[in-house]
């Protein structure tokens, strides 16, 4: 092969590598297209949503129950209930009632926030109803439509309790860790000086026994520790006499006597 032909498959190959260059540029272009254009449709759907809170949720209603109440009315998105606190529920499983999950309170995502609106006006205070074998047949609605309310409200929300609910564990953990060490070196303390306080009787006993009166140096006796609270004051037999009694002229006033 001529020097010539190498000259142009090289040419050739440098063409084809470029192109191929912007074969790539120009998909990547149109993939960031797509996502932008299906990130702003998200966003408008998402404008157009409306939040609903529901202030009480009956006993045993779940959110697959309430979604299937609730989807009679409008189109739902996401919802999310409260569990109610863990104390309450072992208090009531003890005492014999419902074992499952309770939910304290609730947020429903409508797909339409004008829908959502008019479903809170027309449910709000009204019966849940349905079949009356149903459960929830006589409780009542508590929702209500949350102006300018979205979803991402709600999960920083949910997030910054969380992390709140989180510092306060560790702090609570810190000083229950501190208390301890506090606890176990006073322990330790103590069992120090009552070592020292066996050593020192055993040896008066063994010089005792020796007949030797040699008193024990101050640097080696273990100092009693003599704690004093401060007392109230008794109050002193006069103090009744400081007591003020009513005038015998108003006395006399009062009953019509003679001053």
């Amino acid at each position: 092969m001529s020097e010539e032909e190498k000259v142009e498959l090289d040419e050739v190959d440098d063409g084809a590598l470029e192109e191929m260059k912007a074969e790539l540029e120009q998909v990547k272009a149109e993939r960031k297209m797509k996502r932008k254009r299906r990130l702003l449709k998200e966003a408008a759907k998402a404008d157009m949503r409306g939040v609903c809170y529901l202030s009480r949720i009956p006993p045993r209603m779940d959110p697959l129950k309430l979604r299937q109440i609730l989807s009679q009315y409008a189109e739902l998105e996401r919802i999310y209930l409260t569990p109610e606190d863990p104390t309450a529920h072992v208090h009531r499983k003890k005492a014999g009632g419902y074992r499952g999950q309770g939910f304290t309170e609730g947020w429903v995502e409508f797909t339409n926030k004008n829908v959502a609106k008019r479903v809170a006006s027309m449910l709000n205070g009204e019966q849940i109803g349905g079949k009356k074998k149903s459960q929830f047949y006589y409780d009542l609605w508590n929702i209500k439509y949350l102006s300018k309310f979205k979803w991402d409200h709600l999960t920083e929300e949910i997030a910054y309790k969380n992390a709140t609910r989180e510092q306060k564990l560790a702090m609570e953990l810190s000083a229950a860790k501190k208390e301890r060490d506090f606890y176990l070196a006073k322990v330790d303390q103590s069992r120090a000086l009552t070592s020292i306080d066996e050593r020192l009787k055993k040896k008066r006993k063994m010089q005792q026994a020796n007949g030797s009166t040699s008193e024990i140096p101050d640097d080696q006796q273990v100092a009693k520790v003599t704690r004093h609270f401060p007392q109230t004051k008794p109050v002193t037999d006069g103090g009744d006499k400081q007591k003020h009694g009513l005038s015998k002229s108003l006395l006399a006033g009062v009953f019509g006597g003679s001053s």
